[in-house]
Order: structure tokens, then sequence, then C-alpha cells
């Protein structure tokens, strides 16, 4: 586990693996690898849940979440590589967006991000045991997508945040892509940006998919990258171009990925 910065590069199509070898890395995973991911949720929450009655901001809270995502990632064997920490200005107030391929990607959002951020996830997260309490004494807010005006409180939840100096990350495609190819962003996040006049950063998060796939429990160690593009300023621009700044974070998202960047 650490942080290895290089330019990005288009990973080589995967090979087909070793029948046998494959057989023993998913019963590594089922005996080893998950039971450990569960232990490690269990202890970093209840550590998150006493730093709360010390500290009411979310800070230390924070920290936990981080040293938890480090060592998650370190029993999954997955090495983080960073491109594009020279774009971000430390200190700064962003709306980070990035897109969603796996369960993984919370993990390496919260282990390597570089700041103190609250996330909009789907509100299921959230009813976890542990996780979910860390996320609500935190102060993360659970985005009910099915139901348009708990969405909407959401990001009037957000908004506040922004305004009180605090970062939010979302993931705009509002859930994983089943075959890691980007969706199309919902513009929610994006009006947030625009009404708090914050710089949207795009961030590509590159090799968890094959890492851990949708519906798969089969943790595969190996490279993930996650790259942090120039922040999009968002000021004068009114709400209707909510939609065009959407599409246009969207594209330079797409552009680092292993696939097109059509949906």
């Amino acid at each position: 586990m650490g942080i290895q910065v290089h330019p990005p590069s288009v990973h080589a199509p995967a090979r087909p693996g070793n029948p046998l070898l494959g057989f023993l890395g998913y019963l590594r995973s089922l005996f080893l690898t998950i039971p450990l991911i569960y232990f490690l949720t269990i202890v970093w929450g209840t550590l998150s849940a006493f730093a709360a009655l010390a500290d009411a901001s979310g800070r230390l809270q924070h920290r936990c979440a981080r040293y938890w995502a480090r060592c998650l990632l370190a029993v999954c064997g997955i090495r983080v590589r960073i491109h594009g920490a020279e774009h971000i200005t430390p200190g700064a107030i962003y709306v980070w967006t990035a897109n969603h391929q796996s369960y993984l990607d919370i993990p390496v959002v919260f282990a390597w991000l570089p700041a103190d951020f609250r996330i909009m996830a789907k509100a299921s997260l959230f009813h976890i045991p542990f996780l979910g309490w860390h996320l609500r004494r935190s102060g993360h807010m659970p985005v009910a997508r099915e139901n348009p005006t708990r969405a909407a409180r959401s990001l009037l939840a957000a908004a506040a945040h922004v305004r009180r100096g605090t970062a939010v990350f979302i993931f705009p495609e509002g859930g994983r892509s089943p075959d890691g190819r980007v969706r199309e962003f919902r513009a929610g996040a994006f009006l947030l940006a625009i009404k708090a006049e914050t710089p949207v950063v795009p961030v590509t998060i590159r090799g968890t998919q094959a890492a851990l796939p949708v519906h798969s429990w089969n943790v595969r160690p190996g490279p993930v990258d996650l790259i942090l593009h120039v922040p999009i300023p968002t000021a004068g621009l009114n709400s209707p171009s909510s939609e065009s700044l959407a599409a246009q974070v969207r594209d330079v998202i797409a552009r680092d990925l292993d696939f097109s960047s059509s949906a």
C-alpha cells in the first residue's frame, strides 16, 4: 500500500488467468479478505463512534475513516497511485465528483482524497452497522434516490456543508456502473456547486472494477489509479447550466478510463 505518482497510462487488456489460481483467490477472499474487512469496519466504526463524543465537527471521525480505508485497501492488496495532486490547492473547498465502478471506490476516496469532505451516498449504506453509524455521526448525507423530496433535502444539506467551508464528495452516476463505463451524470451535484459558486473537481477512479466487480465477492489484488483533474470553476454559471456542466465533467472523467466515453 502506498502512493506512486506517475503519468496516467491505459491498462493493458487483462489476460485469462489460471483457473486454479482464480479459485484459490476466491477462497482467500471468502475466508480471509472479507472477514477482515468486516473486522476492520467494526473496529474503526467503534473508534469513530467514541471520537464523535470528543469532536462534534466530524474531523476526527474523518481521520478514523481514512485509517479504516487504508487498512482495508492493504488487506485487499490494493495499491493506489495518485495523479494530478498538483492541480489541487491545499485548503480550498471543492465539490468532488467521480465515476463509480465498485464498492472499493469508497475506501479509495476516503484513504487518499486530499480533503476533509462529507460524502453524499445512497441511503442503504447508512443502515449498515458500524459503517452507517460512522457516516451519520460524521455528518455524511444519505440520498434517497427513489424519493425526490428527500433527495432535494440532501442537496440542501450538502449546500449547507459547503457554505460552512466543508468539501462535498458525490458519485453523480447515482450508483455503480455494471460494466465500468461511465453512465450519464445527474445534474443535482452540479446545481449544488453552481449555487455555492464552488469549483468542481472531476476525479477518475480506474482499476476498482477489475479488483472487485459488481455482484462479486472475489477481491483481486492490484493497482488502482486515482486521477485528480483540473478544477472547473462555476462562478457566473446559472441553474440551467448544471446539465452542460455535468456532461463536461463526465467527459473529463471518462477520457482516462479504459472504455469509450460514450454510454
